[in-house]
C-alpha cells in the first residue's frame, strides 16, 4: 500500500450514531417547548427577525461539533512512503555450522553438542544486533539457509528448526567455508567474518579447507573457529534399547584443531575449543569482545504518518463555543 489517507481506529465511526439521536432529540425538544397562543392571529403577518430566522444555526452547530469529534475519535492521518538511510554501527557475519552426524555426541550433558551449539549461537546473535547475520550448515555437502540480514528473530528461528539427517552426512569443513564467502563477496560492509562452528576433521567436499581460508584471506574475511569437543571418548547414541530408550557408547571422534588454528591464523582470526557448556559460552563472549565494529548504511523504505485530527478537534471547539454563546445571547429561546 503507498501514500494516502488511513484511520487508525476506524470503530470510533460507531460514534457517528449519535448525530441522527440528537437531531430527534433537539427536535422532539423543539417541539415540546412551543408557546401556545391562545389565538394566532394576533401574531400572524408579523415581520420575521433575523434572529427568527437563524434560530436553527445552533442546534446545526451542535450537531458538526458532535459530527467533527467522531471523525477526530477514528485518529486520521495522512501516510506518505519515504526513503529512509539507516546509518548503524555493524559488521556482516557468516556463521558456518556443522550439522554432521557427530555432533549427536551427548558430552554436553544432558543435550547433544547440536542442540547446546545452537542454543549458545542464538544467544550470540542476539548480541550483536547492530549486526547483518546470516547462517550457513554444512555436513558432507553446504547450503546457505539465510543471507546476512538483520531480521535476527526469523534467523534464530531457522536456527532452531535446523536439524541432522538432513543434508547427506560428512564434515566438509572447506565447502562450509566456502559457501558463506559466496554470500560476503557481495557485502558492501568494510568488516566481514566468518564464525565457523564445528566438531570434527573435513573428511568431504570438493574444497579442501585451506585453500577456502585463503580464498577467505584474499577477500579480506577473517575466520574465527570454535571446536566442539576435544577429540577426547564422548557419549554417542548407537541404537535403542528394548524399550525404545537411546543406547549409548562411547566413541572417539576424530577433530584436527591445529587445521581449524591455521585458518584462523590464516585470515586474521581466532580459534578456541570448548569442551562443554560454559566453555562453549565463555569462547562466544571472548568472540563478542574480539569482533570490531564498522559503520554500516543501507537504504530502507519506511511510512511516515502525519496526524489529521487536530484539523477536526478545533473546529469542534469553536462550533461548541459559538453554539454557547449564541443560545445564551442573541438567539437565545423562550422557554
Amino acid at each position: 500500500m503507498g501514500a494516502g489517507l488511513e484511520l487508525g481506529r476506524p470503530l470510533a465511526l460507531l460514534v457517528l450514531l449519535v448525530v441522527p439521536l440528537l437531531i430527534w432529540s433537539m427536535a422532539r425538544r423543539r417541539r415540546d417547548g412551543v408557546l401556545r397562543l391562545p389565538a394566532s392571529s394576533l401574531v400572524r403577518g408579523l415581520p420575521r427577525t433575523l434572529a427568527q430566522r437563524l434560530r436553527w444555526l445552533p442546534s446545526v452547530m451542535r450537531v458538526l461539533a458532535v459530527f467533527l469529534v467522531a471523525l477526530a475519535l477514528t485518529d486520521p492521518r495522512s501516510r506518505t512512503l519515504e526513503d529512509l538511510d539507516v546509518s548503524h554501527e555493524g559488521i556482516d557475519i557468516m556463521v558456518v555450522f556443522d550439522v554432521s552426524g557427530s555432533m549427536q555426541a551427548i558430552d554436553f550433558k544432558p543435550h547433544d553438542r547440536l542442540h547446546v551449539a545452537k542454543e549458545v549461537t542464538a544467544d550470540f546473535v542476539g548480541g550483536r544486533p547492530a549486526d547483518r547475520i546470516g547462517l550457513t550448515v554444512f555436513a558432507g555437502e553446504a547450503y546457505t539457509l539465510v543471507p546476512p540480514t538483520h531480521d535476527h528473530t526469523s534467523l534464530k528461528e531457522i536456527l532452531h528448526s535446523v536439524e541432522m539427517g538432513v543434508i547427506r552426512d560428512g564434515t566438509a569443513i572447506g565447502n562450509g567455508v566456502a559457501t558463506a564467502l559466496l554470500r560476503l563477496r557481495e557485502s558492501e560492509a568494510e568488516s566481514r567474518v566468518i564464525v565457523l562452528i564445528t566438531d570434527g576433521d573435513n573428511n568431504a567436499g570438493q574444497i579442501a579447507p585451506m585453500e577456502a581460508a585463503a580464498m577467505a584471506k584474499k577477500l579480506d574475511v577473517s575466520i574465527h573457529s570454535i571446536l566442539v569437543g576435544d577429540g577426547g571418548p564422548a557419549p554417542f547414541p548407537v541404537g535403542k534399547d528394548m524399550r525404545g530408550r537411546p543406547v549409548y557408547r562411547e566413541v572417539v571422534i576424530p577433530v584436527d584443531a591445529e587445521l581449524l588454528e591455521r585458518m584462523s591464523s590464516l585470515t586474521g582470526g581466532r580459534s578456541w575449543v570448548a569442551t562443554d557448556r560454559r566453555g562453549l559460552e565463555r569462547d562466544f563472549q571472548d568472540l563478542l569482545d574480539e569482533l570490531e565494529r564498522t559503520a554500516i548504511s543501507e537504504e530502507t523504505k519506511t511510512f511516515r504518518y502525519v496526524p489529521l485530527y487536530p484539523a477536526f478537534v478545533l473546529p469542534a471547539l469553536l462550533l461548541v463555543i459559538l453554539e454557547l454563546f449564541l443560545s445564551a445571547t442573541w438567539l437565545k429561546r423562550f422557554p
